[in-house]
């Protein structure tokens, strides 16, 4: 199953779709789409929201809530909020809807008015995980995106560029095949025509 195949039977989730020179994303509330559309010049890059310290590889965690929670850890460190306070933001959204979107792959995600930017961490697990993905597959691969109460559309573009690279068959088995955090985070910030299909 692809990721927008996965993207598409969330509830609460992601639904992604992609033509020649437009990408959109919609985000459902209440079964309200909000969509976000944009050209390839205006993309926002990973390394917008992504830094070298941010990037994790051999994440130990057992479990969805575990690994939530030592995602919550490190996002502490990086944002300087309290590890609870961002625990607690992504429990709520799992809540509404699995962001385990598939083929391995979650985005779990959320809004936090003290957050002054958006901010993006990325692990891949010593181990997969039920993470109680729509495909109902393990998940090794997670990308976490933490943005300002009021990020709005920057938001849900973020959420697009994750779900564009994320569902690059090849991106992921070459981050599935590395150990290095440096090496993790130079295929994750390649450029966005890199990733096209």
């Amino acid at each position: 199953m692809g990721i927008s195949v996965g993207l598409t039977r969330a509830a609460t989730g992601l639904l992604t779709a992609k033509t020649a020179d437009m990408a959109y994303l919609y985000e459902t509330q209440d079964r309200v789409f909000y969509p976000v559309q944009r050209t390839r010049a205006a993309m926002m890059e990973i390394a917008d929201i992504l830094d070298t310290e941010s990037v994790f590889a051999k994440l130990p965690a057992t479990s969805k809530k575990q690994a939530l929670q030592e995602l919550a850890k490190r996002a502490a460190q990086v944002t300087g909020l309290h590890e609870r306070t961002i625990f607690d933001v992504l429990l709520e959204r799992e809540r509404l809807g699995t962001t385990g979107v598939g083929n391995g792959i979650a985005i779990p995600h959320g809004k936090l008015s003290e957050l002054k930017k958006l901010c993006g961490l990325f692990a891949r697990l010593e181990k997969p995980i039920d993470f109680e993905a729509v495909d109902e597959q393990p998940v090794d691969l997670i990308f976490l995106l933490l943005a300002p109460e009021g990020a709005g559309a920057d938001h849900l573009k973020a959420l697009a560029r994750i779900s564009r690279l994320l569902r690059d068959r090849t991106t992921c088995e070459k981050l599935r095949g590395s150990d290095e955090p440096d090496a993790l985070y130079s295929l994750l910030t390649e450029p966005a025509a890199s990733h096209a299909a």
